[in-house]
């Protein structure tokens, strides 16, 4: 006697959810696929680049990396408020000289991929997947 009357029940309440949060639903639908856009449109560049190794190395390396944390304090010297960036357990002055100690951090780790690159594929190669 109840189940028509639960089911039409629970059909109204999540209509009214769904119009109720419909724009959040769809600015999320929406940003996801303007990311698989512009992911198709990079991947088919990427067939005309011919260095678009190195730059999808660099994303990798660059995922690998912790990002620069900001953070206020005040200063040491005159107690005034400043702002200080904290990156890998370092605490730097300036945005770019944190920045600086990324990049470094991210060329080192796609250099690194590319100097034992060459013992991979002879690895591949042996074991017969590489052809």
């Amino acid at each position: 006697m109840f189940d028509p009357l639960i089911d039409t029940t629970l059909l109204i309440v999540a209509g009214i959810v769904l119009v109720r949060f419909w724009p959040r639903i769809y600015a999320r639908l929406k940003r996801i696929d303007d990311a698989n856009i512009a992911r198709i449109r990079q991947e088919r560049e990427d067939r005309r680049d011919r260095f678009a190794h190195f730059r999808h190395t660099l994303d990798v390396a660059s995922e690998q990396v912790d990002e620069i944390r900001e953070y206020k304090t005040r200063d040491e010297r005159t107690g005034t408020p400043v702002t200080r960036y904290l990156f890998d357990g370092d605490t730097f002055a300036s945005r770019d000289e944190a920045e600086r100690t990324r990049a470094e951090k991210v060329g080192d780790i796609a250099r690194g991929f590319y100097r034992d690159l060459p013992r991979a594929l002879v690895e591949r190669r042996e074991d017969g997947k590489l052809r």
